[in-house]
């Protein structure tokens, strides 16, 4: 049985190392440039790599759903997986719509917490499909678009890499300890999106602003200096509220989630 499972799982494994990969390298592009030899290039653009993402994304996320459907049998049912998965999705971008307070948002507790349940491929999916489906109900489109879904799916593959602890207050710790770093990081990689165009035009050096002619030391200084002044206080915001939310709902919710879980087993071998 091993066998007939093994290579679903390596395509589904493999599709999510590559989305991730294209993923990093099209955060890290400003500090990819400094670090070249006499660069002089510009990014002048993310529409580009932004369509290019987006393409990946949605794509790796439906091989990821679909593999999971036509997987051999004794793997759970499949139909119902991925029906409970499209619910869940709709539950949390649904959310979306309540009014978030600087930077403050209630989806990223459930991501966590389905990925901790149901394993990493389905948090990932979980969170880039929750992303996509929020920006369509509140018009929220556009080339930042898959850069969000990619830093939510990523959020999810946390959750499903937590350690699995014999307790539900050590397990409400650990998730909510989550919850609070990847408030902070959502926010320092999606800044990395806008940094380097963040101030067009401005001649000026007030070492915030990313140029093609910075180093890399020096580039990575301004960007530490520009999260701390511009996104520092909103990602406190988001990572207290990803924290209360889990330790608030999290024991309920994952209950529930659990009894779902037993009737519509998703099986996961990416690693913990």
């Amino acid at each position: 049985m091993r066998r007939v499972t093994s290579r679903p799982d390596g395509l589904q494994n493999a599709t999510l190392i590559v989305v991730s990969i294209a993923g990093l390298l099209a955060f890290s592009l400003p500090f990819l440039i400094s670090a070249l030899p006499n660069a002089t290039g510009e990014v002048s653009s993310r529409t580009v790599e932004a369509s290019l993402l987006l393409a990946l994304i949605v794509g790796g996320s439906l091989i990821v759903t679909v593999v999971e459907v036509v997987r051999g049998p004794g793997t759970g049912n499949h139909a119902r997986s991925v029906a409970l998965l499209g619910a869940l999705v709709a539950i949390d971008a649904t959310l979306r719509l309540v009014p978030s307070f600087l930077g403050a948002s209630p989806i990223f507790a459930l991501i966590i917490l389905v990925g901790y349940v149901f394993g990493p491929r389905f948090g990932f999916v979980m969170g880039t499909l929750t992303l996509l489906l929020s920006a369509a109900i509140t018009a929220g489109v556009g080339p930042w678009l898959p850069f969000q879904m990619l830093c939510a799916g990523w959020v999810g593959v946390a959750g499903g890499w937590l350690p699995r602890r014999t307790s539900a207050h050590a397990e409400l710790a650990s998730a909510a300890a989550l919850g609070a770093l990847t408030g902070f990081a959502y926010g320092a990689l999606m800044n990395l999106y806008s940094w380097p165009f963040a101030a067009p035009g401005v001649t000026e050096n007030v070492g915030l602003y990313w140029s093609p002619g910075l180093s890399l030391v020096e580039s990575l200084e301004r960007y530490a200096t520009f999260y701390v002044t511009t996104s520092l206080l909103h990602d406190a915001t988001r990572a207290m509220a990803n924290a209360f939310l889990i330790v608030v709902a999290g024991a309920p919710v994952m209950r529930l989630l659990r009894r779902f879980h037993a009737r519509a087993a998703w099986s996961t071998s990416l690693p913990r």
